[in-house]
């Protein structure tokens, strides 16, 4: 499988990683060998090679990637995508959830050109998911976009394909592992402001946190679940998104002596979405989610609640939830 990646930060680096260390196993079990021909990056511009590019230079840095036969280094990202000879367009570019660009167009170009698209950014799933598909199914490619939601952990493929034949009538989840963190700690009788500065200590939480604690991250997830799960389109303006940062140690005393934990939960359905601090039993699989786990639960006419736990977060785990959805189109590809 030839592969062009956009962005190349800790989840592409991540995928690279994971394929560097696992080339034998992925050939032996699933007969997959990973030939990554171009690079797209902000800082260090494009590296192209149809014959392939070296893993490990290409992790030793894009700037510093030796010369050799056919490398071509004055492309930009669209003449990549449009004209590169590959299978797939990996795009994990950063996420704008209003207009979804650059990365938009990239996506629009890399269908129309007969690539299939995997996606780890969330804002053309978020913006043009029924352009996308409707792209997709014209040029008879796969979209694909595990890594939006849950990072590797696979909340997608279970609601979309392992619950096939069920009616999913809602979803409640836990998207946003630094949030989660924060509400562990102020369980335990943080403060949010020292639970906030302990998460940017640990990296979990930027220098602004505002699309964490403010809700919006979760909310591109929930808008990512609404196409996908219910045909449902939203925009971060018809969600109802309320973050953390109103939440006092009273409150979280009330909760706890009612047998409760507040958890920053996201709620799905045909109807809509919102986004909200909400007290849940702690005798709900969702009240015990700690630190920076995710979650996702499924209502469901046939199984009743499905809960799926694990990280939603971290290179790694990301680029697993890419390698994922690049196993599935080489299925598809024979």
């Amino acid at each position: 499988m030839d592969i062009i990646l956009i962005g190349f930060g800790a989840v592409n680096k991540g995928l690279l990683q994971i394929l560097r260390d696992k080339e034998e196993l992925l050939w032996q079990e699933q007969s997959f060998e990973a030939h990554i021909v171009g690079v797209a990056t902000k800082s260090h511009g494009v590296v192209y090679n149809e014959d392939g590019l070296d893993i490990e230079a290409l992790l030793k840095g894009i700037e510093s990637y030796p010369a050799q036969s056919g490398l071509k280094r004055d492309w930009d990202a669209a003449r990549l995508v449009r004209e590169g000879k590959a299978d797939v367009v990996v795009e994990a570019s950063p996420t704008d959830l209003k207009t979804a660009q650059p990365a938009l167009d990239l996506c629009r170009a890399a269908l129309k050109s007969g690539k299939h698209l995997v996606l780890a950014n969330k804002g053309p799933v978020a913006v043009a998911y029924d352009e996308l598909q409707a792209l997709a199914k014209a040029s008879g490619k796969l979209l694909r976009f595990e890594a939006t939601v849950m990072a590797g952990t696979p909340s997608i493929r279970l609601g979309m394909q392992a619950l096939a034949g069920c009616k999913i009538e809602r979803v409640r989840g836990i998207f946003n592992g630094t949030t989660n963190y924060m509400l562990t700690k102020m369980d335990a009788g943080m403060t949010y402001e020292d639970a906030l500065k302990q998460a940017q200590v640990l990296g979990y939480a930027e220098a602004d946190p505002t699309a964490d604690v403010d809700g919006w991250d979760a909310a591109g997830k929930g808008i990512i679940l609404a196409a996908a799960l219910f045909g449902k389109k939203l925009t971060l303006e018809q969600m109802s998104v309320t973050g953390i940062r109103t939440i006092k140690p009273e409150d979280m005393a009330a909760a706890k002596a009612a047998n409760e934990r507040y958890k920053l939960i996201v709620e799905i359905s045909p109807e809509g979405g919102k986004v909200a601090p909400t007290r849940i039993s702690n005798n709900h699989p969702l009240a015990g989610v700690s630190d920076a786990n995710n979650a996702i639960t499924y209502v469901t006419d046939l199984l009743g609640e499905v809960t799926l736990i694990g990280k939603g977060a971290g290179g790694i785990q990301t680029g697993f939830g890419i390698l994922s959805d690049l196993l599935e189109i080489a299925q598809f590809l024979g």
